[in-house]
């Protein structure tokens, strides 16, 4: 993990993945036929249930150097998450024949200069393929509590793991495919998003599988994951922002798009739960 926070940086546009708040189906079946593991059976979220570290809340405004670190445990358990969904990642691909290759989580406050581009806090958290790291102010977990009503550790933790869905799909070849889809038919540019933002949510489910395995979630941290997917949904953001919700205009899913389908990965615990992109309908 890399803290640039109070270093600044360039505000501006980003072309990453996941931020802001056909063929392509063949190819990904294949891939997901080639990485699929075996689901869980007799599954009961209640159950086997124990200590998934605790996280504090964001502070407002930036890190002072000469004073502590006022998101110190924040900042740690943001440490914890990414390496326990890179090392679940790790034994998924080795299990497939694979190598998994880590990405860098890359705190920030204000702005950031990526391999994408210059980016802003407002473009939320986001996964940059071209220099392969995941971009994240702190302070949009206070956002994700207040304006959007979603706490919780594990709802933080499903941010990060959302994101290391992209890099997933990056090592997969599945970012490129679509990018390519996208630019060859335009009119599809935003139905390929949300299915590639809805299968970056299962392989969050899929992850948070692993997780309840080797019971490190407590009591009510699955449904903080999919009250923080319910929450960032399209139409909920659409909504709040006093607009007619227009589903031609979506490119994350809607709300129940995006807990159906992290629901999905939890459940069936495996990569090839989540192929969204031959899923008619979403």
């Amino acid at each position: 993990m890399q803290d640039l926070r109070g270093s600044g940086g360039l505000p501006g546009g980003v072309r990453g993945v996941g931020g802001g708040v056909g063929l392509v189906g063949i190819i990904i079946v294949l891939l997901f036929t080639f990485l699929g593991g075996g689901g869980a059976s007799g599954f009961s979220p209640d159950a086997g249930l124990d200590d998934f570290p605790a996280a504090s809340q964001p502070t407002d405004g930036g890190i002072d150097a000469s004073s502590p670190d006022p998101d110190a445990d924040l900042k740690a358990f943001m440490k914890f998450v990414i390496n326990d969904v890179q090392v679940a990642w790790t034994g998924i691909f080795s299990g497939a024949g694979r190598q998994y290759e880590r990405t860098t989580l890359v705190l920030f406050t204000g702005a950031v200069r990526t391999g994408c581009g210059a980016a802003s806090s407002d473009t939320g958290p986001f996964y940059c393929p071209n220099d392969r790291r995941v971009y994240l102010d702190l302070g949009f977990f206070r956002e994700l509590r207040d304006r959007f009503g979603a706490p919780g550790d594990f709802a933080q933790a499903y941010v990060i793991a959302h994101e290391v869905g992209h890099h997933v799909q990056n090592q997969l070849g599945i970012l490129p495919q679509v990018n390519q889809a996208q630019q060859d038919d335009p009119g599809q540019a935003n139905d390929l998003s949300v299915r590639l933002e809805l299968q970056a949510d299962c392989l969050a489910g899929v992850w948070a599988h692993t997780a309840y395995q080797r019971q490190i979630l407590e009591e009510g941290d699955l449904e903080e994951g999919l009250a923080a997917a319910a929450a960032i949904g399209d139409d909920r953001i659409q909504s709040q922002a006093g607009q007619r919700v227009d589903r031609e205009s979506f490119t994350h899913g809607s709300s129940e798009q995006r807990t159906r389908w992290l629901l999905k990965g939890f459940e069936g615990g495996d990569v090839a739960s989540c192929d969204t992109f031959s899923a008619d309908p979403l």
